[in-house]
């Protein structure tokens, strides 16, 4: 069987499973090609493949939201408030936004406070996290771009920013590939590096690089999905320094329980 054969039948297994068909499948393609260049068979291959899917995103998401629940839930809720509170509930369906929710309220005042007006923002690797938009400091015509490589999260995000009446878009993409060529006031890259490293361990300098923002913001988690510190700050805080040395950027530190913040002005 040839290469391409191969490739091709690696794609069609992995998105034969329910955890990743909507997963962008050039993404899959890429990560498959990988492992299939390793010398792997075939089968192994696949393994390899649904293995680094996971450490890239699956993990975030043990279980598909309900997404068609959630957007009724938004469609009835009448108030401003009402429909906060919806966003919250759906926050809890994405490991890393709930993780935030302990500290939402003064998450982004503070890594907004000092910036001037923010009229655009790109979030990449996005998972639910646009949904904490009404914790966002921004003004209401603020055009918030989006992205991740769920087909099927990017259509509930997009519903749900005509519902929210939020002016923007998300779309799908694979970062391991490229940061969109979208231009925006102030990029979030929350707690994604260490995710995308599990696939490229070069990809962090060549990211930042590409993203189209005079200001950045890099998160880094502060303990495992398990609930375990294992002097992860110490070895991030680390990471950072080493990414930044050398560069023209103005770095401002937060420390947050659960999350560390560098903001990047270039």
């Amino acid at each position: 069987m040839s290469g391409q054969a191969d490739l091709d039948r690696l794609l069609a297994a992995v998105q034969g499973s329910a955890k990743y068909r909507h997963v962008a499948p050039a993404l899959i393609a890429s990560v498959g090609a990988a492992e299939l260049a390793k010398g792997r068979s075939w089968k192994e291959a696949v393994k390899a493949t649904k293995n680094k899917l996971h450490q890239v995103a699956g993990a975030y998401f043990p279980e598909r939201p309900g997404y068609a629940c959630h957007l009724a839930e938004l469609a009835h809720a009448a108030t401003p408030a009402a429909r906060a509170e919806v966003c919250r509930t759906i926050l809890t369906q994405h490991a890393s936004t709930r993780e935030r929710l302990p500290i939402l309220d003064r998450f982004y005042t503070t890594l907004f406070a000092d910036l001037p007006p923010i009229r655009s923002i790109l979030d990449l690797a996005c998972g639910l996290n646009p949904l904490a938009r009404p914790w966002m400091p921004l003004p209401p015509d603020a055009t918030y771009y989006a992205c991740d490589i769920f087909q099927d999260q990017v259509d509930f995000l997009n519903a749900c920013f005509a519902l929210l009446e939020m002016p923007g878009a998300a779309t799908v993409c694979d970062l391991l590939s490229g940061a969109p060529t979208q231009a925006a006031d102030v990029a979030l890259l929350l707690k994604t590096l260490p995710c995308l490293e599990q696939a490229d361990r070069g990809i962090a300098p060549r990211l930042l690089a590409q993203i189209a923002a005079p200001v950045v913001f890099v998160s880094y988690p502060a303990q495992s999905l398990g609930g375990r510190a294992k002097g992860m700050v110490t070895n991030y805080a680390a990471h950072f320094a080493a990414l930044a040395e050398g560069q023209p950027w103005a770095v401002t530190r937060y420390d947050f329980a659960g999350e560390l913040v560098y903001r990047i002005r270039r």
